[in-house]
């Protein structure tokens, strides 16, 4: 379980380390745009060998199917809930002065949206990372790795939504230093309540996590990172998921 929670505590950094680029530095549009979609192609990578076919090996088809299916569904749900609790931050902002504006659009006002998010985005991604290293600790530590590069992108992009409406230095820092503790919690937890559970139970959890984040990828980072950075988003999409291929099978 100590293994688990240091590599959420791993992976989790990467949230802290794209929060103090966010607040220090400029970052070009394309360049976010750039690190948001090779990340979609590392957790793509990640779940279709590491996440599904375990899941598959473990279980069998029924277990992936219900797994698979319900992870999708509760990302779906979850995320037109946020969409909700975003759109009455956005309406009880309206009549709020410059800077809450940004290219004609109000901004996300307060970090409870973006704790909300990574309810939905980090802990799956965490709690894969625990209940891949109770399968096996190279699916353990490619999820961690995958998990580390995707969180890169989603600290830049999420501090930048605090900073530009005018969140403190200390307040930001303090929303992601609790979503790093949560995702330590999550990862401690995947290992500890799964490490002796039978394969069907695994196979069920590996798949609802691999379900959550092609959600997650498909309704967020991809669509983001193509109106970022265009066509060019496939290429670097495509990089990412097959550098994260041929890890995977020189690691076998």
């Amino acid at each position: 379980m100590a293994m688990a929670a240091f590599y959420g505590l791993v992976s989790g950094s990467t949230l802290f380390i794209g929060a103090l680029i966010g607040i220090y530095l400029n970052i070009p549009t394309r360049l976010l745009g750039a690190i948001l979609a090779f990340s979609s192609g590392v957790m793509i990578s990640s779940l279709t060998f590491d996440l599904m076919e375990n899941a598959f090996l473990s279980g069998g088809f029924a277990s992936v199917s219900i797994g698979f299916l319900s992870g999708t569904l509760l990302f779906v749900l979850g995320d037109y809930l946020i969409d909700r609790a975003d759109a009455y931050f956005r309406r009880d902002s309206e009549q709020a002065p410059d800077p809450l504006r940004q290219t004609g659009t109000l901004r996300r006002d307060s970090g409870s949206t973006v704790l909300l998010g990574f309810v939905l985005d980090g802990i799956p991604e965490s709690l894969a990372i625990g209940i891949g290293l109770a399968a096996e600790e190279s699916i353990g530590l490619s999820m961690m790795i995958a998990v580390l590069l995707s969180n890169l992108p989603e600290g830049i992009s999420g501090t930048i939504d605090m900073k530009n409406s005018g969140r403190s230095n200390f307040y930001i820092l303090s929303i992601w230093g609790v979503t790093i503790f949560a995702a330590i919690l999550a990862a401690a937890a995947g290992y500890g309540l799964l490490g002796g559970a039978s394969p069907h139970v695994i196979a069920i959890n590996l798949s609802i996590a691999a379900g959550a984040i092609l959600a997650m990828l498909s309704n967020k980072e991809l669509p983001e990172a193509f109106e970022i950075s265009g066509r060019f988003t496939a290429i670097v999409t495509a990089l990412g998921f097959f550098i994260t291929f041929c890890i995977i099978h020189l690691a076998d």
